[in-house]
C-alpha cells in the first residue's frame, strides 16, 4: 500500500510569506518546505497573541494605538538585544578594571 501524504492546511498562502523571506535571504538560498510551513504556522500565531494581547481592552473596537501596544514587546526586541550588549560591554570593563586592580594590590602588598 502507498503511503498517503495529508495536505496540512495552513492558515496563510505561502506564496507571500516566501515573497518576504526572499527580499532578506540570498537570492542562491533554497528554502525547504518545512521551513516555509513552519514560518506560516509561526506567523499564525504571532498573529493570536497579538490579538489575544488587543482583546483584552475593554473597548469594543480594535484601533492602531491598541494594535501598537499589542506589538511593542515584538518591536522592542532589537532595542533590547542592543541594551544587553551595552550591558555586557560594561560589565567587561568593570572586570577588566576589578582585574587590574587585583594585580595592582598583589604587586603594592606581596607577602
Amino acid at each position: 500500500m502507498a503511503e498517503e501524504h495529508k495536505k496540512e492546511v495552513l492558515p496563510f498562502p505561502t506564496a507571500p510569506i516566501v515573497r518576504v523571506m526572499r527580499k532578506k535571504l540570498d537570492a542562491h538560498k533554497l528554502i525547504r518546505r518545512q521551513v516555509k510551513d513552519e514560518m506560516n504556522k509561526w506567523l499564525a500565531r504571532m498573529c493570536e497573541r497579538v490579538s489575544e494581547k488587543m482583546n483584552e481592552s475593554p473597548y469594543p473596537t480594535v484601533d492602531y494605538p491598541l494594535f501598537k501596544q499589542a506589538i511593542q514587546p515584538y518591536e522592542n526586541i532589537e532595542e533590547f538585544e542592543k541594551e544587553k550588549e551595552r550591558i555586557v560591554a560594561n560589565l567587561e570593563k568593570i572586570k577588566q578594571d576589578c582585574d587590574a586592580l587585583l594585580r595592582d594590590l598583589n604587586r603594592k602588598f606581596k607577602v
